[in-house]
């Protein structure tokens, strides 16, 4: 696939090296040393210039490329840039835009703007964090077959109940799948007798409630989080609190600018707006923010919200959620005890990059980097799977694929090895990214 991306910051650059592997890219960017850095650092061509320019969109051979994914940091410009490219050829376009109102107009009719598909960096953080905020020690959570299933990884803390004992100690759940266990350097495909140890992420695959009552086994001390604070009320801080209250929180958000406050206030009416500053000491004391289930730091600043989620954990909060802006930071935030780190960028680049891996995928969930997979497909008459034992079809598949659940009809269906998968079936499987082609080609 010839893929043309246009800006070379943080997220297109991230892109551009999970893609030129396996793809032939083209990178546009409007800066010199950037572009010549990519010249050295990555097997893609590099074209300098204005990306919502048609020369330069000519000068990149736009006419021939597969998908033109416009990923600057100016929603305005990526807007223009797939219009552009719709001019010189017919491309799928992608782009990403922080404002939601973009996305928002853009969903009314699939094909506003020239976009084919767009991804909101600022909303997509918000949904990542209210995803994380209910589930103690859940590092990562994806949803599947319009919510039925849900992918978590968690990672299992040396003090658990469930550390030390084996995945059929630990499965007590009805609708629940281990699909992997990651340990260090190794994917682990989990039997039975397979020891689950502290320190382990564990991928697992099932309803909402069967993860929320496995998270609860994790960790029984940090089940029912229900006071979860929200230091800044920016896009992804109000964004957040929105989503929140339609999960019935009552959150308590802190914004320091007091028009912003008086604002936020009038737009979220199940949250209590505090107009003060975050990393103010009396205020944690006053406003009992360390008895608080969760606390998201979501500033403009990465030193700011490594401030105040940390003062947070000092005061006693239990989960702390911290924005990064820099996606360099992340392990260092985490490393630091912050206990997840959510970066708007590379979360970006994940959702647009793991959309070009399988266009046949309803849905895919990338894990730790690109270690493994986790898709959803339809299947039809020429899979593996159709009219066949998952035990059956387990010997024409590599070692590594998990069945992780099937959505048939509105309704999950747990996978074991005498289930038959039937013809229109929705399965979501785990795999390592090694063997994907293969995958999803026998799928």
């Amino acid at each position: 696939m010839r893929i043309v991306i246009v800006g070379a910051g943080e997220v297109g650059s991230s892109i551009a090296e999970s893609l030129s592997e396996t793809h032939e890219v083209v990178v546009i960017d409007i800066d010199p040393e950037r572009v010549e850095s990519l010249t050295y650092s990555l097997d893609v061509l590099p074209v300098q210039g204005d990306g919502t320019d048609v020369e330069t969109l000519e000068d990149a051979d736009v006419g021939d490329a597969d998908m033109v994914i416009a990923s600057t940091d100016d929603d305005e410009t990526n807007i223009v840039t797939c219009g552009a490219a719709r001019v010189c050829g017919d491309a799928f376009t992608i782009a990403r835009v922080k404002n939601p109102k973009y996305l928002t107009a853009w969903e009314r009719t699939h094909d506003a703007f020239g976009v084919d598909f767009m991804v909101c960096t600022d909303l997509l953080a918000a949904e990542t964090i209210v995803g994380l905020a209910g589930l103690p020690t859940a590092q990562d959570v994806d949803t599947f077959a319009d919510g039925l299933v849900q992918m978590t990884e968690f990672e299992i803390p040396a003090e658990s109940p469930v550390a030390d004992l084996t995945v059929a100690e630990a499965d007590r759940f009805d609708s629940l799948t281990f699909a992997a266990i990651m340990r260090e350097d190794e994917v682990v495909v989990p039997r039975g007798d397979t020891k689950i140890r502290g320190g382990d992420d564990v991928i697992v695959i099932g309803s909402p409630e069967s993860i929320r009552a496995f998270s609860s086994s994790i960790a029984p001390d940090g089940d029912g989080a229900t006071d979860v604070v929200i230091v800044g009320g920016g896009e992804i801080g109000y964004q957040t609190a929105r989503l929140l209250e339609k999960r019935g929180f009552t959150p308590r958000l802190v914004e320091q600018d007091e028009d912003r406050a008086r604002w936020l206030a009038e737009q979220l009416p199940k949250t209590t707006v505090l107009n003060n500053d975050a990393t103010d000491q009396e205020l944690l004391e006053r406003e009992n923010v360390g008895m608080a289930d969760v606390v998201v730091a979501a500033l403009d600043n990465d030193q700011q919200n490594l401030l105040a989620t940390l003062l947070a954990k000092r005061k006693g909060t239990d989960r702390a959620i911290a924005v990064v802006n820099t996606g360099d930071f992340v392990e260092l935030f985490e490393a630091v005890g912050v206990d997840v780190a959510v970066s708007p960028r590379k979360a970006t680049a994940e959702e647009i990059t793991r959309f070009t891996r399988s266009r046949r995928a309803e849905n895919v969930a990338i894990i730790e980097g690109d270690r493994a997979e986790v898709l959803e497909l339809e299947v039809d008459a020429d899979s593996v799977l159709v009219d066949r034992t998952i035990r059956e079809s387990a010997a024409d598949l590599p070692e590594c694929v998990v069945i992780g659940a099937i959505a048939r009809d509105g309704e999950h269906i747990v996978p074991r090895g005498d289930t038959v998968v039937e013809l229109g079936d929705h399965v979501v499987v785990f795999t390592e990214t090694d063997v994907l082609d293969e995958v999803t080609a026998k799928l």
